[in-house]
C-alpha cells in the first residue's frame, strides 16, 4: 500500500519515504512532506478558504452528516488502494496494536461526532445559528452579534494512540476553516479516511491537507498555520507554551474524587471506576489515572484491583480483547521498569500484583502487553500518585476531602462522586479542572454538546463589538 501526500486536495509523491510493516507480508509506504512544501502550500490557503466560503454552513453540516455514514460503512480511497471498513480495522490494528474491538469503538465515536456535528457546534457556539459562519452576524437577545475568523487555516498534529481524537478537528471545515493534518506515524489511516469521506460527501477537496512529515515538518505546520492543535506529552506542552496560536492537548491526569458523603457506598460504583481506568485500553487522556478517597483506601483498592486483574491479554482479533499491545516494545519495557523502580520507594504498593497471575509485562500473541495496574500510595506526592501511562494504570490515595482540590493539580476530567452542596460549589469554582462530571459518571464519558477540551469555536473565531446606524440584514 502506498499513501502519498495530499496537498490541499492534490496527491503528491515524495522521494522521502517511510515503510511500515502491516504483517502478513504487507508493507505500507507513506510519503514524507518536507517543511518547505508545507510553507508553499500555505501560500495557496486563500483558495481553500474561498472554496469553503462558497458553500453555506448548513450545507457543510449536511455533508458532514453524510460523511459519517461513509466513514463507518463505505469503501474509501486509501492512497493507491481502497479500504473497506474491515480492511481499515485490520490495517490500523496492525500498526497501533489496538485490538479490533477498540478500533471499532473509536470508529463509533468518530461517527457520532460527525453525525452529530450540529449538536457539537451548538455546544461550542452556545446555540448560535450556523449562519454565523456565512455572514459573520446573528441576532441574540435583540443584539447584533459579529464573529470573524481568526485564521484561514488550522494545522493539527495528531497522535497514534487514540483514533477518536480526530473528532476534535472535524467541526473546523463546517466552520469554514481549512485543515492541514499531520497524521501520527502509526495511524496514517484514520485522518485520511475521514478526509476521503468528507470529500466524497461534497466538501471541496482543496479544504484538506494531509502531510505525513518529520518533527520539524510538524513544527512548521503548527507554527505557520494561523491556528494549531497538537497532542502529546508534558514535553510537547512545554515546547509550544510560548505560542498562543497553538493549543496543546497533553496528558490528562484525569481523576475520580469520592466525597465523604458517598465513600461508604463505593461498591455501587466499582464498575464505573473499572471502566474509567480501562476503557480504550487505558490509552486516552480521559482515562482515570488517580482516585482520591477520604478513607477506606485499602478496602476500595483491593476490590478494584481484583476487577482490573481480570482484564487479560487476547489476540487483536479476539472479540473480548480490551488490552492494547505496544507498537514499540521498548516503551513497555521503559514504563514497566519505571513503575518497578518507584515501587521500591516507601509508600507505594502494586495492589493488582496480589490478584493477577504472572508479571505486569507480558509477551503474548506476538505482542508486548502491560497488564492493568493499581498502585496504592500513602503520600499524595509519591512519584506514582499523580502520573499517567499509556495502559490501564491508576493510583489511589487517601486524603481528606477538604484537601483534595488543593492537591489535584491541572486535571483534564474530574468525576466527583458526591452530593455535598458545599463540595460541589468548590468543584465548580476550581481553576484546575477542565471538564467536570458531577455524579457517578466515568471520566471517559463524552457528551457531544459539551466541548471535550478547550473550545474550537472560540479558538478559531473572535467576537467583535459592532454598533452604528447602518441596518445589517441578519
Amino acid at each position: 500500500m502506498n499513501i502519498p501526500i495530499l496537498r490541499l486536495g492534490h496527491e503528491y509523491t515524495s522521494y522521502d519515504l517511510v515503510e511500515l510493516d502491516l504483517g502478513g507480508g504487507e508493507t505500507l509506504t507513506t510519503h514524507t512532506a518536507n517543511p518547505g512544501l508545507i510553507r508553499r502550500d500555505l501560500l495557496q490557503i486563500t483558495k481553500a478558504k474561498a472554496a469553503l466560503d462558497a458553500i453555506p454552513a448548513d450545507t457543510l453540516a449536511t455533508y458532514c452528516e453524510q460523511a459519517a455514514e461513509l466513514f463507518l460503512h463505505a469503501d474509501l480511497p486509501c492512497g493507491d488502494a481502497v479500504h473497506s471498513p474491515q480492511q481499515y480495522v485490520e490495517a490500523l490494528s496492525a500498526l497501533t496494536r489496538l485490538p479490533h474491538t477498540l478500533v471499532r469503538m473509536n470508529m463509533g465515536k468518530i461517527h457520532a461526532a460527525m453525525s452529530q456535528v450540529r449538536t457539537v457546534i451548538d455546544g461550542l457556539t452556545r446555540n448560535m445559528p450556523l449562519e454565523i459562519f456565512d455572514k459573520g452576524l446573528t441576532r441574540l437577545d435583540g443584539l447584533t452579534i459579529n464573529y470573524f475568523p481568526t485564521t484561514s487555516s488550522l494545522g493539527v498534529s495528531l497522535p497514534s494512540n487514540a483514533p477518536a481524537v480526530n473528532s476534535l478537528w472535524i467541526p473546523a471545515p463546517v466552520m469554514k476553516i481549512p485543515v492541514l493534518l499531520k497524521p501520527g506515524r502509526e495511524d496514517p489511516f484514520t485522518p485520511l479516511r475521514i478526509v476521503q469521506a468528507m470529500i466524497q460527501a461534497g466538501f471541496p477537496k482543496e479544504a484538506f491537507g494531509y502531510y505525513p512529515t518529520t518533527h520539524e515538518g510538524g513544527d512548521t505546520l503548527l507554527t505557520t498555520c494561523g491556528r494549531g492543535i497538537s497532542f502529546g506529552s508534558d514535553a510537547t506542552v512545554k515546547k509550544y507554551s510560548a505560542f498562543p496560536s497553538i493549543q496543546v492537548h497533553g496528558t490528562g491526569r484525569s481523576k475520580i474524587l469520592i466525597g465523604e458523603d458517598m465513600v461508604d457506598r463505593w461498591p455501587e460504583f466499582l464498575d464505573v471506576m473499572v471502566q474509567s481506568i480501562s476503557a480504550n485500553g487505558g490509552r486516552s487522556c480521559i482515562n482515570t489515572s488517580a482516585i482520591l478517597v477520604p478513607r477506606l483506601r485499602d478496602e476500595i483498592a483491593n476490590a478494584l484491583a481484583a476487577e482490573l486483574a481480570k482484564i487479560e491479554p487476547h489476540a487483536r482479533d479476539h472479540p473480548d480483547a480490551l488490552l492494547c499491545g505496544f507498537a514499540n516494545p521498548a516503551m513497555a519495557d521503559g514504563i514497566d521498569a519505571l513503575i518497578t523502580a518507584h515501587l521500591k520507594d516507601s509508600g507505594a504498593e502494586d495492589i493488582t500484583a496480589k490478584h493477577r497471575i504472572g508479571p505486569r509485562k507480558v509477551e503474548a500473541f506476538e505482542q508486548t502487553y502491560l497488564c492493568p495496574t493499581l498502585v496504592a500510595c500513602t503520600d499524595k506526592d509519591h512519584p506514582l500518585a499523580n502520573t499517567e501511562f499509556m495502559f490501564p494504570y491508576a493510583s489511589i490515595v487517601e486524603i481528606p476531602q477538604a484537601e483534595m482540590l488543593a492537591n489535584i493539580g491541572q486535571t483534564l476530567v474530574v468525576s466527583a462522586f458526591t452530593e455535598d452542596p458545599r463540595f460541589i460549589e468548590q468543584l465548580l469554582l476550581s481553576p484546575d479542572i477542565e471538564r467536570l462530571n458531577l455524579g457517578t459518571f466515568p471520566t471517559n464519558r463524552v457528551q457531544w454538546e459539551q466541548p471535550h477540551e478547550g473550545n474550537l469555536f472560540e479558538f478559531l473565531y473572535h467576537r467583535r463589538a459592532i454598533q452604528g446606524n447602518v441596518a445589517v440584514a441578519v
